[in-house]
Formats: structure tokens, sequence, C-alpha cells
């Protein structure tokens, strides 16, 4: 059955379903979902725990052992299913549904996918698990950059917080659509704030004075040059849990805007008329260094680089995807290195 993400709380409080689909493109809106359910599971004394990412070439027979085998204690049971592609193939799907059919007993089953097209949403699989009753399908909604100030606005109410417009304005400018980076941003003004209601002068000096490592930091250093400094930066950013998905959506959207603006400047477009849509403008000086250092053709492989990255997070390509980020931040801020043109 679905259910819609602001009635789970209440569900949950009812009984727990033996299936949990948690369905979201938006880490953050996924995390919060998937972990107000395992805190459930927690509170009905399901101590077990076992994890399962779904990746090329998983073993589905792990899943019908699973099914089919009690708990090593005999204790309650969560088990955890991550299937990033949102597609489990053939043998996945088959899967899925003996697990519907006789789901293990004492047992409750996360299902994380992305957010799933209209398509698949009709396949076998995912039209039995939204129509069973043994099943909780939740569909988590998208969040458009012309509802993140209301949203912006609602987050900083729970943590005690108001905010005048502008001062909302300035944080949707530094997020743009990313909602962990906006929590994160949050977070970080209720610390070192020093009132309850902020104005845009104390944001802006919240910002100047915040925390050694951001990973806005982090790009403009990239794309001033600074090699050193980003990559210290990266490190501190690594060090203090900060995870890859927020790193990588700020580094892939200046990638990507500075391979559009290179192909335009390349068709013969002013450099100053190229960079006229970008905001804030003390960034403009930023873009422009860094268009004159690398060509419009380096853009676009670090955009490939970009997109490996995020695979290798997702567990869909091999590699270290730390390393990989080391390499495609040295190489933003112009530092040469062996391979890149073989990306």
């Amino acid at each position: 059955m679905r259910i819609y993400p602001e009635k789970l709380s209440a569900q949950l409080k009812q009984a727990l379903q033996p299936i949990y689909v948690v369905s979201s493109d938006d880490p953050l809106l996924a995390q919060e979902a998937s972990d107000a359910i395992r805190s459930a599971c927690r509170q009905a004394d399901y101590s077990e725990r076992q994890v399962f990412d779904v990746e090329r070439g998983f073993d589905w027979n792990i899943i019908r052992e699973a099914n089919a085998s009690l708990s090593l204690f005999a204790e309650k049971r969560l088990l955890e299913l991550r299937i990033n592609s949102g597609k489990p193939g053939d043998q996945g799907s088959a899967v899925l549904l003996e697990y519907l059919a006789r789901p293990a007993a004492d047992t409750v089953l996360i299902i994380n996918v992305p957010r799933l097209d209209s398509s698949t949403l009709k396949s076998k699989w995912a039209k039995a698990l939204m129509d069973s009753p043994l099943c909780a399908f939740i569909q988590l909604p998208t969040i458009s950059i012309e509802q993140l100030p209301q949203w912006i606005k609602q987050r900083l109410a729970q943590q005690g917080l108001s905010a005048d417009p502008d001062a909302i304005d300035l944080i949707v400018a530094r997020t743009e659509g990313n909602l962990l980076a906006a929590v994160q941003e949050i977070e970080k003004l209720k610390l070192i704030s020093s009132s309850t209601h902020l104005d845009l002068d104390s944001i802006q000096a919240s910002i100047a004075d915040s925390a050694r490592y951001d990973v806005f930091g982090l790009v403009d250093a990239a794309l001033s040059g600074d090699a050193e400094r980003s990559l210290r930066v990266l490190a501190g950013l690594r060090s203090e849990g900060v995870e890859i998905p927020i790193i990588l959506w700020a580094v892939a959207r200046d990638i990507r805007q500075l391979a559009t603006l290179a192909q335009q400047v390349n068709t013969g477009v002013p450099m100053d008329r190229a960079l006229a849509k970008i905001w804030p403008a003390p960034r403009k000086p930023l873009f422009s260094k860094a268009l004159k250092r690398l060509s419009g053709q380096q853009w676009q492989l670090l955009l490939k680089e970009a997109q490996l990255i995020d695979e290798q997070s997702k567990g869909q390509a091999i590699g270290d995807p730390w390393l990989a980020m080391t390499s495609l931040i040295a190489r933003m801020a112009g530092v040469r290195l062996p391979a890149l043109s073989s990306l």
C-alpha cells in the first residue's frame, strides 16, 4: 500500500509492516525516512540488522536464504536492501515477489530505491509491492528550487530559529536544492549564531566565521587554482565525516556550468557575456580564472570523472571515490595528472 510521507510517522506508531519501500532521489529525505523506520524497529526490539547492497552481479539467492533462515540468535531482524539502480532485473524481481508472498517471520525488510519513473512503477514487482497490504510504499517528493525557501523556513523552525526572507534566500543560493547541504548549513548556523532570529548580516557573518572545512570553500579554492588549500579542505571534510555525495553535488554543479560556459566562449560569446548569469557576482572572477586555466574539452572530461565518482559512491563502479575525488579536485585546480585524456 502506498503511504504519503507525512503519514509515515503515524503508521510506524500503529504496527510495523513486514516490508517498507523508500523511494527517493534525495539522500536526506531517503535517510530520514529510513531512520524513522529503523528507530521504530529498535523500539520494537528488532536487534539484529543486515544490509545488502545490490551491485552488478549481486547474488539474489542471499535474499532467498535470509528469508528462509531464522535469526542466529532467534531475535527480531531488520534487513535492508539497497537497489541503487532502481531496477532489480528479472532475477531480483522474482525474488522480491517470492519474499512478498511469504515474508520472513519477525523480520522487517527496508528496500531503498531511487525515485521510480512511471514505467518502473508499472513493473510487476513494483506494482505488487504498492498493492500489497504487507508493504508500505513511500515515494518521497522532490523539493523544487521554488519550494526550497518554505522548506528551509520549516527546518529553521524545527531548530528554534527564524530568518528574514533575504537571509533565507542566501541559504537557498548556497545550497541550490541540495537538502542535505541545506540542513547542514542550518545546523551550523544554530551552533554559531548568538540569536534565534537570523538576518542577512548575521548569516553572512556566520558564513565568514564558519568551520575551517566547507564544501563551498573547497570548490572556490579549486576554481581559484589553489591546489594546496583545496586538497587540505577536502581532507578536512573527509575527517569531519562529510560524505562524498554532498561534496560531489557542489563540485559537479560548477564543473557542469564551466563546461557549458567554455562551449559558449569557444563559439565566440564574449567572456563577460558568458559570465553574466553567474550568481552571486563575487564568484565571476573564479569562473573566469577557471575558464582560462582549462579548455572546454578538459571540463567535459572532468564532468565524466565526476559521473564516475557518483557511480563509485553508489557501488556501481570499481574504485575508491575518495581517491578519485582527490584527483578531480587537483585537476580542477590545474594540477597536471596523467590519464585525464583517457577518461
